[in-house]
């Protein structure tokens, strides 16, 4: 009975001879020299080499934050904002380490007013991300319920968001920036590294979820964005666009301009363009009406050319206001081109051939120069180039070339055919007319400093053409609906075919008039573009003039532009 206990005790444990011994003592010197180890590279890394282990938490907390610069502000030239720049929050998340439990994703969605579903969906498709952004621009207010939560995995971003307090009144000329308030569009862009200014840095102490515990210091700070102050005056920029509005929707057209520029500085006061948008609403932006038409688009002018003309005629030896020119029968044929009038108006001196609009009169004048007159008179007055306002994609417009200049587009540049330029283009010639015969290069910008000009044509030929464009604008004349009570305004109609790739179309036009006010003392230069009006009321005379009247009238009220005398020289 004794052997078999031995026997099997010696069975049960076969590791209590002297090879089992050695096998646990060899186990027991691995564990104790692994511990060794251990602890000696815990003592090294702690004792000796501390700046790893410094460094490793460091990276794990500390963090280089970029500041944001705050835009900087668009104002009117009376300082009311045009763009403003408010703080806003950015909420975005880490979808791995938010919450699995649907009932604590569906609380998240509530708070960000988002469907359960649209949430879920979202993390399930950037579950392999590390970020994706639950909302952006936020008002603080509508951050705080999701921020609330204090929920794992969700954080904010603080921003700013433009904002445009003048809406599709000014959209054209001020523009818009991205979701990154950064310039897209207007003066935004044109000015967009001024307006950004300059972020700064700064060091801060974060937990293991990305929460702020402690800013540290400054590194460097950000400079935030310049002002910028236009030339516009919102007063007049809402009448303008408000005006411009009604004509348009009444003639049922396509769209049209408004350029009002002062006459003694070269500011523009007032610049509106239809159709437009609302750059607080950017899931309604229409593309057609991010264009800034005044500026960038340009058009055959027609007969508002004819003062402009004339100017270079009268420089001349070869015509005088006592000129007579017979325009009988009222049509010409020119290099197999018919060139007619309205009706036979027989003999007009130069004044005779503005007051009734004669493309005859004006072809004879034309005819009777050097091909080169009036084309260096244009280029003098700027057209054919760059106005220079530095806004994004301004139109040069386009003059004939003078080589091999056939005498059909020699006169048809008299008439305001076969050229083209933009409405800014337009009222920055007449601003020659209205200055002495200095013209004034546009500025969307406030100017600090009176502007000379330059002198395009002597003051008695600018004179001369007010007193003939002063006649236009008298009852039973065509431009009659642009009078202003109380005051002596000059101006010229002018109505355009538009042009198409396949030509000119036949029942498509542009109704424009050009103006300066008043006579006595030209202060505003303003010129009006109606696109394809519809129905037979298309001529500028009857679809631009009263808009001009409507918005001169006020416009000089606003002014405190004292009243002239309405009377007619003789």
């Amino acid at each position: 009975m004794s052997r078999e206990r031995q026997s099997n005790s010696a069975r049960r444990s076969p590791n209590t001879g002297p090879a089992g011994r050695g096998r646990y003592l060899f186990m027991v010197t691995l564990i104790v020299i692994a511990l060794g180890a251990l602890v000696g590279r815990i003592a090294y890394l702690n004792v000796i080499d501390r700046d790893f282990l410094q460094n490793q938490g460091d990276a794990r907390t500390l963090r280089v934050e970029p500041i944001k610069a705050h835009r900087g502000m668009i104002t009117d030239r009376n300082g009311d904002p045009l763009a403003i720049s408010t703080p806003v929050v950015t909420l975005w998340a880490n979808p791995q380490e938010l919450p699995s439990d649907p009932i604590q994703l569906a609380t998240l969605a509530r708070a960000l007013n988002m469907e359960p579903a649209t949430l879920e969906a979202r993390v399930e498709r950037y579950s392999d991300h590390e970020f994706m952004y639950l909302r952006r621009r936020m008002t603080p207010e509508a951050a705080q319920p999701a921020l609330a939560l204090d929920m794992p995995g969700v954080y904010s971003k603080d921003e700013y968001k433009r904002y445009y307090p003048s809406g599709e009144v000014t959209a054209q000329l001020v523009g818009v920036t991205n979701i990154d308030d950064q310039g897209q569009e207007g003066l935004e862009l044109a000015y967009n590294e001024y307006l950004s200014g300059q972020p700064g840095k700064r060091r801060v102490l974060k937990d293991r979820k990305g929460r702020l515990v402690r800013d540290l210091h400054l590194l460097k700070d950000a400079k935030p964005g310049g002002d910028l102050t236009l030339s516009i005056d919102l007063r007049l920029q809402y009448m303008a666009y408000r005006e411009l509005k009604k004509a348009v929707d009444k003639r049922n057209a396509d769209g049209g301009s408004l350029v009002m520029m002062d006459a003694r500085s070269g500011e523009v006061l007032a610049m509106a363009n239809l159709p437009s948008y609302n750059p607080n609403n950017r899931a309604s932006i229409d593309v057609a009406g991010l264009r800034n038409q005044a500026i960038t688009d340009a058009i055959e002018p027609g007969s508002v050319m004819k003062p402009l003309a004339m100017s270079a005629a009268l420089a001349t030896d070869k015509v005088d206001p006592d000129t007579v020119i017979d325009t009988s029968p009222g049509w010409m044929v020119i290099d197999g081109y018919t060139i007619s009038d309205f009706r036979n108006y027989g003999k007009l001196t130069p004044g005779g051939i503005l007051l009734h609009s004669s493309n005859i009169g004006m072809s004879h004048i034309a005819l009777k120069l050097d091909k080169d007159t009036i084309w260096n008179q244009y280029r003098e007055l700027g057209l054919g180039q760059a106005p220079g306002t530095g806004f994004p994609g301004e139109g040069s417009g386009s003059l004939p070339s003078l080589f091999g200049l056939s005498r059909s587009a020699q006169a048809a540049m008299a008439y305001g055919y076969g050229i083209s330029l933009t409405p800014l283009q337009l009222a920055s010639a007449y601003t020659a007319i209205a200055n002495d015969g200095r013209r004034l290069r546009p500025s969307l910008l406030k100017r600090n400093s009176p502007q000379l000009g330059k002198q395009v044509m002597s003051p008695k030929i600018a004179h001369e053409l007010l007193r003939m464009m002063e006649k236009i604008v008298q009852p039973d004349a065509g431009g009659s609906r642009a009078m202003v009570e109380g005051y002596r305004i000059a101006g010229k109609t002018g109505t355009v075919r538009k042009v198409t790739d396949g030509g000119y179309q036949q029942k498509a036009y542009r109704a424009l008039f050009a103006g300066i006010a008043p006579v006595s003392d030209p202060r505003i230069v303003t010129v009006v573009m109606i696109d394809h009006p519809k129905g037979d009321a298309y001529y500028g005379g009857l679809v631009a003039a009263p808009v001009f009247g409507r918005v001169v009238g006020k416009a000089l009220r606003l002014l405190d532009v004292p009243p002239d005398q309405q009377e007619i020289s003789e």
